[in-house]
């Protein structure tokens, strides 16, 4: 910030003094902003269908109309929506979060969005004497609803640390990744992880049902070992169960992909193996499942493999959950 006006320093944010705003009741926002209410803190709330956010109006949220009204009666907005441009519209539009948040106030991103939009953000909200974090999450909505999220941080150490309290009730793990961007760009890495180890984990299980073994007792045999991993051990069970609701769902992890895909060739890297887990990925989309959990990418695997899945309950195929931050 040299050159440049710091905001007013952050007040610590604490559960009774603090008001706290969120911006998005999707699959992960929704048991995200529910730990925060659990916590002690006041929300003010908005969300685009208000119909996702009954269940936390009933826990003593308080309804806005706008994300600029969200901000009018905040001390730190968090926003957790879909796709970067919703993220520009929430933050930086006529009746966004930075068009009515008080100077001194903080802003945190959790959506995974573009690097480049969350260095404009900073930049913006510095003119507007705000403080600014990208903040994206790792850990499904098992971790959302278990407080147990890796928050990867992105941004300056002040509302950081005025945000601790906040973070203790959302997350299990803050990571502080650097300058601004930084949160983003190391969730990128973590999509990229996650891309190609569901191809392999797919493939395994579709090999080990074509080879006649059960499935159950080759997961145990497996999972404790060096094939080990989150995804392994969370979404495996899902796909012998047939439950393709989503967790996290395969049209934002396109997106995640794609914005990978976009630095990717900003910075002249070639990753032939995210671009393989992008292109089956997007044979669900082009099939209407985008709505479903990653863990479906067994179903388009299966049809390249000339070796169907047994078919899942149809209430399991087509899930209810609304998409993350809408």
């Amino acid at each position: 910030m040299e050159g440049r006006a710091t905001p007013l320093p952050p007040r610590s944010a604490l559960p009774g003094e603090t008001q706290l705003g969120w911006i998005g009741a999707g699959v992960m926002g929704r048991s995200m902003a529910a730990r925060l209410l659990d916590s002690g803190f006041s929300l003010t709330l908005f969300s685009r269908t208000r119909a996702t956010a009954e269940d936390l109006l009933h826990r003593g949220a308080v309804w806005a109309d706008s994300p600029a009204a969200v901000a009018a009666a905040s001390d730190v907005v968090f926003t957790m929506v879909g796709h970067p441009e919703d993220v520009r519209e929430v933050l930086l539009g006529p009746r966004g979060v930075l068009a009515a948040l008080r100077p001194g106030g903080i802003v945190v991103d959790h959506t995974t969005s573009a690097p480049g939009l969350a260095e404009e953000v900073y930049e913006i909200a510095l003119d507007c004497g705000v403080w600014s974090l990208d903040a994206p999450v790792s850990g499904g909505d098992k971790g959302a609803r278990e407080g147990t999220l890796t928050v990867m941080v992105g941004g300056d150490e002040p509302p950081q640390q005025a945000l601790a309290e906040c973070f203790r009730a959302t997350a299990g793990t803050v990571v502080a990744c650097g300058r601004p961007g930084s949160g983003q760009r190391t969730k990128l890495v973590n999509q990229i992880a996650i891309a190609s180890g569901m191809i392999g984990i797919c493939e395994a299980l579709l090999f080990a049902h074509r080879a006649g073994l059960d499935i159950e007792t080759t997961l145990r045999a497996i999972t404790p070992g060096a094939a080990g991993s989150w995804s392994l051990t969370n979404l495996a069970p899902r796909i012998v169960r047939g439950d393709f609701a989503p967790g996290f769902m395969v049209e934002h992890f396109v997106k995640d992909m794609r914005l990978a895909l976009e630095e990717c060739r900003r910075m002249r890297i070639a990753l032939p193996g995210l671009g393989l887990a992008e292109s089956l990925y997007a044979r669900l989309l082009e099939q209407g499942q985008g709505r479903l959990g990653t863990q479906a990418l067994v179903l388009a695997l299966a049809t390249l493999a000339q070796h169907p899945w047994p078919e899942p309950p149809r209430a399991q195929v087509s899930p209810t959950a609304p998409p993350a931050g809408k």
